[in-house]
């Protein structure tokens, strides 16, 4: 991939086509280890003074199609024959895999975990086919050839035209994206799958603690319970979460919902005024705008409603033109209440953090829009995770004399019920980021109240001791294992990602870079609370999804995601499961239903495995958040077999080389160092 642009970037000037970089959605979710080449410079190219060879008249465009089927096409097919980025790896001829893309690395996994005698062709394109070059890959495998490829069977067909009988995928084959695993079943190769006896806790995905959209969930929920509103369309991004509220029933694109929303309208008017579309800020910007007209223009009532969160926040928080500053930090003079206003139609808005006005704007916009007219709900409240540092969070308590166990305050993960039935904050509270909290709100009893604690119990910073210099030297490669691989399962927001890249650091500093460094992980779900896996070879390794049997060490984070399902498969023989005491209920789930302890301890017998409280050990050290329990593990993790071989100091620099401040790198070397103790 990191080749890929400078190569399609010659091909386009040389060729005068476009060229499409294809990465799949396991190759967007993983990392690997490159080499940077020199940093190449390319002059802008001359642009022709006459620009009418780039219009689309049908005589002009007629001419370039012409051209390209007598000149591009011809010299495109000679360029991939030759190309060095189509790779025959040689066997004995006796089995063969034609395949492309990240499951080159997936295929070589499978060859090399089983010794297998594979001929593999990694093609570099596949439009124009090196066809030639197939022909004579065929030509020499005396036994079955494969096709692996993702999503349709685009290649095997092409290659059933030239008269090749491969083996693929079935005619109406679900197998959209391939692993190792499923590669290896597919050539008969024998891949453990442990049966669960245990069902995997069902964890949907939620919005954050404290997230501005929680508040405004709520008031659409009850309001379609009672009646008052029929059907929400919806977006994709973080809002998408609602569905899990009951306040979101149908979406299909980012920005789609109001052109959704008209559609439905105009074919079920007696509808139109019950039925709401929801986008959030940046969507509106980027093709929402198109539908506002749309429905001014043609009339339809009903109710849109615009979520400014004044950020891109499921993707990684970007700015919009809606965000206070632009993508080199300059403040933003784009107005989106103004242009929603500008395209004609009239707007309410609400703080995201005040109940009661979001209450009343739903009335006042159902009423008006009873009456015929268009109204567009903005909801204003800034993501949890952009709040400014400097907003004061006030801590809460819950006054055990004044509840009544009603469980309105239940809206949000960060404040669950204690073992005596009474609301408890727990360390993923957020505070609502400064504003006026949420679960205060929804008390019918005013039993929230003010924490008059020492200020460790009201969240204020602790400081830790500057840690001492490391001395780090690389260890001897004879003394280090050939390969490494780790499986870290945990939920979304517990820091799976910062894992990951401390064991990147610690390969480096432990010499593997001059082998292999493969990591991949399913972050979408980063932050939201739903399951979350990280893997990590290095050394031999190629791929960066695991083969069953592979891993040294699987990790967990929180005790029920050990029951997810191929996740123990993953652990080799003799291998270790180090799993954190951290149970985690997801919203709305009776704690009764949670697997016991027995349950997790017959889904893991005959495994070695060691339970460590890395969340306790935070807390304990002073970290009111928790979210150094993931430093705490890798302390506990450096102390295991496989990991042991690699010296404390290592171990240390990698956590020091990716905490980004001194305070931090000194609340992280305490953690770490308090997890080895653990073992």
């Amino acid at each position: 991939m990191l080749d890929a642009a400078a190569i399609a970037a010659d091909i386009g000037r040389k060729y005068k086509t476009p060229v499409v970089i294809l990465a799949s959605g396991a190759l967007c979710h993983s990392e690997g280890l490159v080499r940077l080449g020199k940093v190449r410079k390319c002059s802008p190219m001359d642009i022709p003074g006459d620009l009418t060879k780039f219009n689309t008249l049908p005589v002009t465009a007629r001419a370039n199609y012409n051209n390209v089927l007598k000149e591009r096409m011809p010299a495109l097919v000679e360029m991939v024959e030759n190309s060095p980025l189509n790779r025959w790896t040689r066997g004995s001829g006796k089995t063969g895999v034609i395949t492309y893309g990240v499951n080159s690395a997936f295929v070589e996994e499978v060859k090399a975990v089983y010794g297998a005698d594979i001929d593999i062709l990694s093609l570099g394109f596949t439009n124009p086919l090196p066809k030639k070059l197939i022909e004579s890959f065929f030509g020499a495998i005396s036994g079955d050839v494969y096709v692996i490829e993702d999503g349709y069977r685009y290649l095997q067909e092409e290659l059933a035209a030239m008269g090749l009988a491969v083996k693929g995928k079935e005619e109406f084959s679900n197998q959209s994206e391939w692993s190792p695993a499923d590669i290896a079943r597919t050539m008969g190769f024998s891949a453990p799958a442990r049966a669960m006896t245990v069902p995997p806790i069902k964890r949907p995905p939620m919005i954050c603690a404290g997230c501005p959209y929680r508040l405004y969930a709520d008031v659409v929920s009850k309001l379609k319970k009672r009646g008052k509103i029929d059907t929400v369309f919806g977006d994709i991004g973080c809002n998408t979460l609602l569905s899990f509220f009951g306040a979101m029933d149908a979406w299909l694109a980012m920005g789609t919902s109001e052109g959704m929303r008209t559609g439905f309208s105009v074919a079920r008017p007696e509808k139109a005024a019950k039925c709401i579309s929801v986008l959030g800020d940046s969507t509106e910007c980027h093709s929402g705008m198109d539908a506002t007209r749309n429905a001014i223009f043609r009339k339809v009532p009903g109710i849109k409603v615009v979520l400014d969160n004044n950020w891109t926040a499921m993707t990684g928080g970007q700015p919009s033109p809606a965000s206070p500053v632009n993508l080199a930090g300059e403040t933003t003079k784009f107005d989106l209440v103004g242009e929603l206003k500008g395209a004609g139609t009239d707007v309410i808005t609400v703080s995201a953090y005040d109940r009661k006005a979001i209450q009343k704007g739903f009335r006042e916009a159902l009423d008006r829009a009873d009456k015929g007219e268009f109204l567009t709900l903005v909801v204003r409240g800034t993501c949890i995770k952009k709040v400014p540092n400097k907003n004061k969070i006030q801590r809460l308590t819950v006054n055990r004399d004044k509840c009544d166990k009603c469980y309105t305050c239940l809206i949000c993960p960060g404040i669950e019920k204690d073992e005596d039935g009474f609301p408890v904050f727990n360390n993923m509270c957020a505070g609502c980021g400064g504003s006026e909290e949420a679960c205060r709100q929804m008390c019918p009893f005013d039993a929230m109240e003010l924490k008059t604690e020492d200020a460790a119990a009201t969240g204020a910073k602790v400081e830790f001791e500057t840690p001492p210099e490391i001395p780090v030297e690389r260890p001897d490669a004879a003394s280090l294992p050939e390969k490494i691989s780790l499986a870290i399962r945990g939920v979304g927001g517990q820091g799976n990602l910062f894992f990951g890249r401390v064991m990147t650091q610690l390969a480096f500093l432990a010499g593997y870079g001059e082998k292999n460094i493969v990591k991949g992980e399913t972050h979408g779900m980063a932050q939201m609370g739903g399951p979350v896996l990280s893997t990590f070879s290095c050394g031999k390794a190629h791929s960066p999804v695991l083969m069953p049997g592979s891993a040294d060490c699987i990790v967990t984070m929180e005790m029920g995601e050990v029951l997810r399902p191929g996740f123990l498969d993953l652990l080799k023989e003799g291998g270790t499961i180090l799993t954190a005491k951290t149970r985690i209920v997801p919203q709305g789930m009776d704690p009764e239903l949670y697997p016991t302890a027995d349950q997790l301890a017959e889904a893991t017998r005959g495994f070695d495995t060691i339970e460590v409280d890395v969340l306790g050990k935070a807390l304990e050290i002073g970290d009111a958040t928790g979210r150094s329990a993931n430093v705490v593990m890798m302390g506990a993790l450096s102390k295991t077999q496989a990991f042991a071989a690699i010296p404390e100091a290592l171990w240390l620099q990698a956590v020091r080389n990716v905490s980004p401040t001194p305070a931090i790198w000194a609340a992280n070397y305490k953690a770490f160092t308090e997890g080895r103790t653990l073992i």
